[in-house]
């Protein structure tokens, strides 16, 4: 039963890593880790960020592993010449719950450190340019009301996030940019203020799409976010498998004028139903409510065999799937839409906006689109 829970037997977990139990630092484990050490935390809730900028598995018990805000927030810090790391295995020192490290000499605030700080995130996992990180895995445990994201990450390659639940946070549940390879799978990311799960090129400025090199979005349950999925500035990945319901929108797919453009990714297999929750609309978007696939300003990206049902909306982007105009110009071209169950979708189950060019829809089922006879 212990190795079907995910906890290593008491020899191996000394030669692979140490175990958090409640009032233990999550980040001092970190801290002290070994690049390829397995931190298992064990059921409680912890009161702080985590930083994370080398190759490492932090893995927790699902629901009854839960980080939370700290009661004071501090930048999680890294030491710069560390004193002597406990023995492997062993817990780190036990603090109060909520309690704020006081930075000193030896632990001051990294660039990074300071930014996933100020971003107000549950974890972040940090790479540079120069040197992305590699091979973090985050599986099993809750991260709750922060007020930005939940997980976040940057400068990564290779990073796998897993039964994670993601919730009631400020932005986005679990968010990526500038990396590749990313695998996202089996999460739960509800009641987030933004997208349940977001990959960009980047947040911080304008440019062409970023290859993933083939990311992964798989079998996550998307529920009560302003969008479920959104994949913007990005290409060469695949959404397939996931649930997505009582959001505002579904999945977003968002290009602009930038080279490469936004695309080339496959969309498939997911239960997109009943998104019909109200988000008013900001500087970028109109009001959204009742949608179920959103393509604007994307190429080359096949969207096929998804279950759409019971999106209804009155927002410009309502319906069950829909080829927006871009707002910034870009067109969609050489989308394929086929094979899909798009029912009781309103004002309809397909549209076609803009001037884009060969965008094919192709054998779906459904009973309305604009402009009609592509049912």
């Amino acid at each position: 039963m212990a190795a079907g829970l995910g906890v290593l037997a008491p020899s191996a977990a000394a030669e692979a890593g140490r175990r958090v139990h409640p009032g233990d630092s999550i980040q001092d484990a970190v801290n002290y880790a070994r690049p390829g050490d397995i931190i298992t935390v064990m059921p409680g809730t912890y009161y702080e960020n985590v930083l994370i900028t080398k190759r490492l598995t932090l893995r927790g018990f699902g629901a009854r592993t839960v980080i939370k805000p700290p009661v004071t927030a501090v930048a999680p810090v890294a030491p710069v010449a560390p004193v002597a790391p406990p023995a492997p295995g062993a817990s780190a020192a036990p603090a109060a719950p909520g309690a704020a490290k006081v930075p000193t000499a030896a632990t001051a605030p990294s660039g990074r450190a300071l930014a996933c700080s100020q971003a107000d995130t549950g974890i972040c996992v940090m790479g540079t340019a120069e040197q992305p990180v590699v091979g973090v895995n985050i599986r099993s445990l809750t991260v709750s009301g922060f007020k930005r994201n939940g997980i976040w990450a940057s400068y990564t390659d290779r990073l796998s996030v897993q039964r994670v639940i993601s919730e009631k946070n400020g932005t986005w549940g679990i968010a990526q940019e500038r990396s590749t390879r990313g695998l996202f799978r089996d999460n739960t990311a509800r009641d987030n203020v933004e997208s349940g799960l977001f990959i960009a090129n980047t947040v911080d400025r304008e440019g062409g799409a970023t290859d993933t090199l083939g990311a992964v979005i798989r079998r996550n349950t998307l529920t009560g976010n302003r969008i479920g999925v959104t994949v913007r500035r990005v290409r060469n990945l695949s959404v397939y498998g996931n649930t997505l319901t009582g959001n505002c929108g579904g999945i977003f797919v968002v290009g602009d004028e930038g080279e490469p453009g936004a695309g080339d990714m496959t969309i498939r297999n997911n239960r997109i139903h009943e998104n019909n929750k109200f988000c008013k609309g900001n500087s970028r978007l109109p009001d959204i409510q009742g949608v179920g696939i959103v393509l604007t300003g994307a190429e080359q990206t096949v969207v096929r065999s998804n279950d759409i049902r019971g999106n209804v909306g009155a927002s410009p982007l309502s319906g069950g799937i829909l080829l927006f105009k871009s707002f910034v110009g870009a067109t969609n071209t050489d989308n394929v839409i086929r094979d899909n169950v798009v029912r009781d979708n309103k004002p309809a189950d397909l549209a076609n906006q803009g001037t884009g060019t060969g965008n094919r829809f192709v054998n779906n089922r459904c009973a309305s689109s604009v402009p009609a006879g592509m049912c």
